[in-house]
């Protein structure tokens, strides 16, 4: 068993992973079931059905632009043992409604449900990297934060397909039993105080200048700068691929929502592989050796994805949607699920070291802030992107030609990549 992974046999780590790991899953179970019971049988309007997805994206990222710095604030003035209790807790009582939405196909509701969690991710997220310092040894961190990414993925991969393919009536009783097993393990998690010798940060409850005030505390050293900014490119990237995928399923690709759970899946697949890999080759070392190199292989890949999306072959009108079998006859679907894993792999070598830089380069006492400072810059740039996307989806501009400006957006993150690769040589 390599290093990293003989973590999953410790009780500073396992419990923290499984929570996260359940977590990741209900998120992606609930919105894949949201998302495919709107996409494919609500609506019937390739615009609105763009413009949903765009608009759930938004929805689910708006908390953690404006909650994020009261959630660093608590996580760094609290046990995070008990903060995970807390949230955990709140996360039934969220999926009580979101249960409610599915079971109804009410709209605003599941929306009410994907904003209430996207705020009780925005309150966990900062403990999830925040907490590894405390619990792990300095060279255990890089492996710790690369198997919560992979774990997350292998989650986000796991709930993406079961919420693809059961019905939205049994998906909702699954999202509150998960939700309760989550609590369970959740209580599991061993204690994690705030340092004895650190002071204590005084809250401040104005979320608009707490916001302010925690991001330029942070943003003012270079190297976090260069990361946090690189991070948010790679997120806003991936919000606008993840937003798009049912549309380009079943609208370009005229395929079902089996073949759209399978992109989502892919790509869930590539991210948790690149996140292990880059593991393996820096060697427990937090570097950004590889994150330009990575962006540019990503964009490249997103290149290729277009050129196969613009040439993929009509299908008769009238034709009923593919299925993954019939999708996976055609010979240009090797080519596109090969571009969807490549992409992911890319972007999970990509943004590893990144957040092991947000870990390593401030103080114990100063971790979660510094996640939460990420999160909102993050989640801005996410929020940012899901608005440019519903303009363009208004404005007439294609899923396909939204591809292109995501590879576009690959080549700045490279450049940022390399200059916190200078910065810290």
């Amino acid at each position: 068993m390599t290093p990293s992974l003989a973590l999953l046999g410790k009780r500073r780590f396992l419990p923290l992973f499984a929570t996260q790991f359940l977590g990741a899953f209900n998120d992606n179970l609930f919105k894949t079931a949201m998302v495919i019971l709107v996409t494919y049988h609500i609506y019937s309007d390739p615009t609105q059905e763009a413009s949903f997805n765009a608009i759930a994206g938004g929805v689910f990222i708006l908390p953690f632009f404006a909650f994020s710095a009261l959630a660093g604030q608590l996580a760094d003035s609290n046990d995070k043992a008990r903060i995970i209790r807390i949230v955990k807790t709140a996360e039934i009582a969220i999926m009580v409604f979101g249960a409610a939405g599915l079971l109804l196909s009410n709209i605003p509701l599941m929306l009410v449900a994907l904003f209430a969690m996207g705020v009780h991710s925005t309150f966990f997220g900062p403990i999830k990297y925040a907490i590894l310092p405390q619990h792990l040894e300095k060279d255990e961190v890089l492996g710790g934060t690369g198997l919560v990414e992979a774990g997350t993925y292998i989650a986000i991969l796991l709930g993406t397909i079961v919420g693809g393919l059961i019905p939205a009536q049994v998906a909702a009783g699954a999202v509150l039993a998960t939700a309760a097993i989550g609590r369970l393990v959740g209580g599991k998690v061993p204690p994690a105080p705030p340092e004895a010798d650190a002071p204590c940060p005084r809250m401040d409850w104005h979320i608009v200048r707490a916001s302010f005030t925690l991001v330029s505390a942070t943003l003012h050293i270079p190297r976090l700068f260069l990361a946090i900014l690189s991070i948010s490119f790679f997120w806003a990237m991936g919000a606008v691929l993840a937003a798009q995928f049912p549309p380009l399923v079943k609208n370009v690709l005229q395929a079902d929502e089996h073949v759209a759970t399978a992109f989502l899946a892919i790509f869930s697949v590539g991210v948790g592989i690149g996140s292990v890999l880059i593991n393996r080759l820096l060697a427990g070392r937090v570097l950004a050796k590889y994150s330009p190199v990575s962006a540019i292989v990503m964009g490249l890949f997103i290149v290729h994805l277009y050129w196969n999306v613009i040439h993929w072959p009509d299908i008769l009108p009238g034709e009923q949607l593919m299925n993954l079998t019939q999708f996976i006859r055609i010979p240009q679907a090797d080519w596109v699920m090969f571009d969807l894993f490549g992409m992911a792999v890319a972007g999970g070598m990509f943004v590893v070291p990144l957040y092991a830089f947000l870990t390593t380069t401030v103080s114990k006492s100063e971790t979660a802030r510094t996640v939460a400072a990420n999160n909102i810059v993050n989640s801005g740039a996410m929020v940012i992107a899901a608005v440019l996307l519903f303009a363009l989806v208004q404005m007439g501009v294609s899923v396909a030609e939204t591809l292109l400006m995501v590879a576009v957006a690959s080549l700045g993150a490279a450049w940022l990549a390399q200059k916190l690769h200078r910065a810290c040589d």
